[in-house]
């Protein structure tokens, strides 16, 4: 019986302590607001992204995961310079095509490569 009052004691010490802790805090807040995270180095605006750009990149952590908004800007600003040397590997790729084909027809419009007929 004597262990059982003990606890109930030390219990309510416990709550009371914590409860003062909290509530507390005098004129200021009980705890400080803390500014949130930001992302340290984000992607260069003035060049095009870099592999090394990408592997140094670390997103800064929130409560819950990475923040939402450094993650989609970084997707998006990745996902739109990909989408331009897509854009600019097909540009190149047709242009290398067409340079063939005229290579090709220039061959057989020579003198001494007259098709057989």
């Amino acid at each position: 019986m004597v262990m059982f009052l003990f606890l109930v004691v030390a219990l309510a010490v416990v709550v009371g302590a914590v409860t003062l802790a909290v509530v507390g805090g005098g004129e200021s807040a009980p705890l400080p607001e803390v500014a949130p995270d930001r992302l340290q180095d984000p992607l260069p605006p003035d060049r095009p992204v870099r592999r090394a750009d990408v592997e140094s990149l670390r997103l800064p952590i929130a409560p819950r995961g990475y923040r939402m908004a450094d993650v989609d800007d970084a997707l998006g600003r990745l996902a739109a310079e990909l989408a331009e040397r897509d854009a600019r590997i097909a540009d190149l790729e047709s242009a290398l095509a067409g340079a063939r084909a005229a290579a090709a027809h220039a061959r057989l419009d020579k003198p001494g490569h007259e098709e057989q007929r």
